[in-house]
Formats: C-alpha cells, sequence, structure tokens
C-alpha cells in the first residue's frame, strides 16, 4: 500500500460515526445520501462488512412512500444550517424533505457482483427491496411528463447545488418571506468557494415551500417553486435502473423485473428531449419552460455512463470533451471554461468532482474510450497527488476547494483513481 492508500483509509475511519460516514468533519457532519454509496464503495476495499453497513444505515431512514433522504441527522449538531429543525419532516430519525441521485442500486450490484452474485445474498436482497421502493418514488413523483426523465424540485437534490443550469429557474423563487437565518458553511470553508447569499436565500424558500406544505411529494412535484428536469438524476436513475435489474432477474422478481424493463424503455426515448442539437450535448430542461440549459457540464457526459445516444451523439460528446480538455489543465470540470458564471473555485460552477468524474470514466470505458476514461483516471490521481483529499479542485490550477479530508474523495482513491 501506498501512503495515499493508508491516507485515505484514515480519512473514511475518522470520518466513520459508528455505522454512518459523514463527508468531511465541521462541513458536514451528518449523513448524506450519494456520498454514502460512494463512500461503501472505499470501505469495500478493505472492510466489506463496513460497506454494506453504510449502504444500510443510509436506508434505515427510508421513508414510508419510498423516499431515501438527502440527508440523515443521527445526532445533534449545531455547526450545519439547515439543521433537522428547519426541515421539520417529522421522521425518525430526523431527515431533509428531499433526495439526492440514486446510485445506490448501482452500488449495492457492484458490491454484490464482487462477492461472487449469489442470488439468496441477504444484504443484496434486503437493499435490493430498499432501491425498488426508492425508484418507485421517482417513477411516482418525479415523472411529470411521463418520459422516463427525472425532475427535481430543490436545486440541492442534483447533489449540483449551484451549477450555473438552474440559475433561470431560480431567479423565479420568491424570496420575499425567507427571514433572517444563519449559515454555517462559510464558516468552516472559503466563502469564494461557496453559493452566493442571493443563492442560499432561494435554496431556504425552496426548502420552506415543501415544509409549509408537510412535505407532500405530490404537491411540491405539481406546485413548487422549482422544477427541473436534471439531465445528470435522470442518466443516474436510468443506469439505476439498469442494475436494479440485474438484482430483480437474479432474485427471480419477475413482475419488478418487467416494470423495470419498461422503464429503462421509456427514459431511453425520452433522453431525446434532452439533447440539444447546437451545444452538442445533453443538457437539463426546465420543467416549466421548457427552455434548455444549454450548459455543457460534466453530467452531460454520463450519457456513456446511462448507456444512451447514437454513434453521432457520442461523436458529438467527445468532440465537446476534447474542447474541454483545449482549455484547462485538469479534467473533468463540472461547467465548461467560458459559460457563464464559470468560476474555477466557486462549487460547481467549474471544480471538478471526483464522484461525477469516476462515473463519466466508467461509462467511456464501456463505450470503448479507453483513452478518455485512462485520461479522467490519471487526472484525478494528480490532483489528489498535488492537493489532498479535498471535496473539489481546481481544473485550471489543481487547487483543492472545500472541505479537506473528504470522505467520498478518500473512497475514489481506493475504488478508482488510485489503482
Amino acid at each position: 500500500m501506498t501512503d495515499l492508500d493508508h491516507r485515505a483509509r484514515d480519512i473514511l475511519c475518522r470520518n466513520d460515526r459508528g455505522g454512518y460516514t459523514v463527508p468531511t468533519h465541521g462541513l458536514y457532519p451528518f449523513q448524506w445520501n450519494w456520498d454514502s454509496a460512494f463512500v461503501a464503495l472505499g470501505f469495500a476495499g478493505f472492510d466489506r462488512d463496513r460497506a454494506w453497513q453504510e449502504l444500510e444505515t443510509l436506508v434505515s431512514a427510508q421513508w414510508a412512500d419510498g423516499m431515501i433522504p438527502h440527508i440523515v441527522f443521527h445526532q445533534h449538531d449545531e455547526g450545519y444550517f439547515p439543521g433537522p429543525g428547519v426541515w421539520a419532516t417529522g421522521q425518525t430519525p430526523p431527515t431533509s424533505g428531499i433526495t439526492q441521485p440514486p446510485v445506490l442500486a448501482t452500488v449495492v450490484r457492484r458490491l454484490w457482483e464482487e462477492e461472487g452474485a449469489d442470488p439468496a445474498h441477504p444484504r443484496m436482497r434486503a437493499l435490493y427491496r430498499a432501491c425498488l421502493a426508492s425508484h418507485r418514488w421517482f417513477h411516482t413523483y418525479r415523472d411529470p411528463l411521463g418520459n422516463g426523465l427525472a425532475m427535481v424540485t430543490h436545486n440541492w437534490e442534483t447533489g449540483r447545488d449551484n451549477s450555473s443550469e438552474w440559475d433561470e429557474a431560480l431567479a423565479r423563487v420568491d424570496t420575499s418571506g425567507v427571514g433572517s437565518y444563519q449559515r454555517r458553511d462559510t464558516g468552516h470553508v472559503d466563502a469564494a468557494m461557496r453559493p452566493k447569499q442571493s443563492e442560499y436565500d432561494r435554496y431556504v424558500a425552496i426548502l420552506q415551500f415543501g415544509r409549509d406544505c408537510g412535505w407532500d411529494h405530490r404537491r411540491i412535484a405539481d406546485e413548487g417553486p422549482f422544477r427541473m428536469i436534471d439531465v445528470g438524476t435522470s442518466m443516474i436513475l436510468l443506469r439505476a435502473n439498469r442494475d436494479l435489474l440485474i438484482l430483480a432477474e437474479a432474485i427471480g422478481d419477475a413482475p419488478a423485473a418487467a416494470e423495470l424493463r419498461a422503464r429503462i424503455a421509456l427514459s431511453e426515448q425520452g433522453m431525446d428531449w434532452l439533447w440539444n442539437e447546437e451545444v452538442g450535448a445533453y443538457c437539463s430542461r426546465d420543467a416549466t419552460t421548457g427552455a434548455s440549459s444549454a450548459l455543457v457540464t460534466n453530467a452531460s457526459f454520463l450519457a456513456f455512463y446511462a448507456g444512451v445516444g447514437t454513434p453521432a451523439r457520442h461523436a458529438r460528446l467527445i468532440a465537446a470533451l476534447a474542447r474541454i480538455e483545449a482549455g484547462t489543465r485538469f479534467l473533468l470540470p463540472s461547467l465548461e471554461a467560458g459559460s457563464r458564471d464559470y468560476d474555477h473555485r466557486r462549487y460547481w460552477r467549474g471544480p471538478i468532482w471526483l464522484v461525477v468524474s469516476y462515473m463519466v470514466a466508467l461509462g467511456l470505458a464501456e463505450h470503448g474510450e479507453a483513452a478518455w476514461s485512462e485520461r479522467l483516471r490519471r487526472d484525478s490521481a494528480r490532483l489528489i497527488e498535488a492537493a489532498g483529499f479535498y471535496e473539489s479542485f481546481s481544473p485550471e490550477t489543481g487547487e483543492g476547494s472545500g472541505g479537506g479530508d473528504f470522505s467520498w474523495t478518500a473512497a475514489m482513491w481506493l475504488a478508482w483513481c488510485g489503482r
């Protein structure tokens, strides 16, 4: 093992809170949904039981309607806003009222196959049921157009919190009733790396709408102030449905398998609506106005991960990737340089996030783009080697940004780019 292997393991162990892992000390003191899924991949290399436990602890907070929340507040901590009292979901344990990209089924399949793919595997079977309920929740509450694409009702649900993709929709959010509150994130990291205050006011306003309607997910989906068809969540859900189908077939759950095949076919066709011919990429769309973001982000390249697109569209995506490569030192930035409000240091408006790079690299390799896949892996490794295990990294300088000793970055080193 290398020194970085030891450091990565140490980060996961130090961020372990007994059955779940915080993303990093201070800035994110609770359990986050998709963080935990990626963290399990890191634990899997040296503690298989702990990897499964991470996922089991996450789904222990699943709502009765099937939603897996984006934050689980296992312990009290005043260092984070908005905390459980602000969300007021009435859940036990306390949770947020929104979700995050459903990478869970994909991770469960990987762990299961690494252990021999036994259909009787009890931990896989229990998590399969949780994943199926979660996917059905997406299909029920987050497909307003009936085309298999995933709508988000809060920008935090995308995982790409302040991406420029959301700016026009967020501009319509009324913040007049937000009131005063105390942010905690800027007390942990440089404010220049975090969303601006005007943006945060809108995030809080969307949260308050959900809380004021008692977290009625049907009403939120139909009437909420923020409704975006997210290219990232849509692609990740399609991939997760493919992986869940493999589990359903192994278990012998024929009705669910048939249901999943239908959803996969629907989503494959629906992805055409996200294609923007002018920019040559899949882009998010406003569910209210139908307008395309017309922005090339790291999520655009998840088309390879999801297994969608014609050879001609793949060629356009590779051309976009080559264009991005020519304009920066490291891949894969969260937003193409030169796009509106691009900022190589500010959260999801430019910095590199290794979990997205990992998914894109996996998809590229599966579609015969081995050289591009290796470029993403190598750049990710170089960033960690030079800067350490940061939350994100500047594509221009390689400087780490956000929180340090970050769990999913350590997990990506152990499971992918450090190999």
